[in-house]
């Protein structure tokens, strides 16, 4: 159990201050509400949306204000809820590796009797049209008329065929023409400002959609012409579709897990900075006084060096 006198939201108030973060601050780099984070510093757990959520965003509290999100999660167990429960279980089985492979496994079987079905199908009418074929020419050596009727069913057939290889083209030139336009589209950075950067996108497609994807739990919200699109925790593995308007001319996203979260935008991969952050802990000095006696203890100044986890990302359209 923690000695600490000080609670997990005490510890996690201090550490915002001494950063300068007022909680309007904090909710807009982390995306989690203010009532969320009003709740964390002062320990009512039961206002957060769920077990699950109460770690979760304690961790991603305290990795913006600097701490060590999973040290803090075990100074502080005996203060949290239990990660025994139903609803706590259930929210970590939809990250369990075994779990995710056996619904793939499904998934994968699914998809290929999919991918036979159309074949069946096709071979059912390769075979139909053999035997009405094979029909027509036997009886058309008893009657002239018959022969007739199995021309015009060729005719027919023939002009069926050439529909489908006209539609076929039709359909390769705009899967061409969006593969190009993809291809021509790139980025460019324009600025970084601590956690916040600016690109800008050249020649964008008119139809601009945002692919998210990550390999870990992550927060991501989307914002475009000041209206929020989409907002919220990504599972591992889940995409994430939004749509922009037409005449959008920029983007903005939040990533709370950076390093692990892939975005596309109209089918160009956007370059996610992989810079790091360096954080240094200040050298302090704690005393403490029960029973007349004291004790100091004091811990040297260190520096460490830990990859950004939270960034603002801005692409403007050109």
């Amino acid at each position: 159990m923690s000695e600490n006198t000080k609670s997990i939201g005490e510890t996690l108030r201090d550490a915002r201050i001494a950063k300068g973060f007022t909680l309007d601050d904090l909710q807009q780099t982390t995306k989690i509400q203010k009532r969320y984070l009003i709740a964390i510093e002062d320990g009512k757990f039961s206002d957060l949306p769920g077990d699950f959520y109460v770690r979760a965003f304690i961790k991603q509290y305290a990795q913006t204000v600097g701490l060590d999100g999973n040290e803090l999660l075990n100074e502080y167990s005996d203060q949290l809820p239990s990660t025994k429960t139903q609803e706590y279980v259930d929210r970590v089985n939809e990250d369990n590796p075994s779990t995710r492979s056996a619904q793939r496994k499904v998934d994968d079987r699914t998809a290929k009797i999919k991918r036979q079905v159309p074949i069946v199908a096709a071979v059912i009418v390769v075979v139909a049209v053999l035997i009405g074929i094979w029909l027509a020419t036997t009886k058309s050596s008893q009657s002239s008329n018959n022969s007739q009727n199995v021309d015009s069913s060729s005719v027919s057939v023939s002009g069926s065929a050439a529909k489908s290889s006209s539609s076929a083209k039709t359909s390769s030139k705009k899967a061409t023409a969006s593969s190009k336009a993809a291809s021509k589209a790139s980025f460019s950075k324009v600025s970084t400002t601590g956690a916040a950067t600016t690109y800008t996108m050249v020649n964008a497609p008119k139809t601009k959609t945002v692919k998210i994807k990550t390999s870990a739990s992550a927060w991501v919200s989307v914002t475009s012409a000041g209206t929020s699109l989409f907002q919220g925790t990504l599972t591992a593995g889940k995409v994430q579709t939004v749509k922009l308007n037409a005449n959008a001319t920029s983007v903005t996203l939040n990533l709370g897990n950076a390093p692990e979260t892939k975005v596309t935008i109209g089918g160009k991969r956007l370059p996610i900075s992989k810079a790091t952050s360096s954080a240094t802990t200040a050298t302090s000095t704690t005393a403490s006084s029960t029973t007349g006696s004291t004790a100091g203890t004091a811990s040297s100044a260190s520096s460490t060096t830990t990859t950004s986890q939270v960034q603002n990302i801005t692409v403007q359209f050109k």
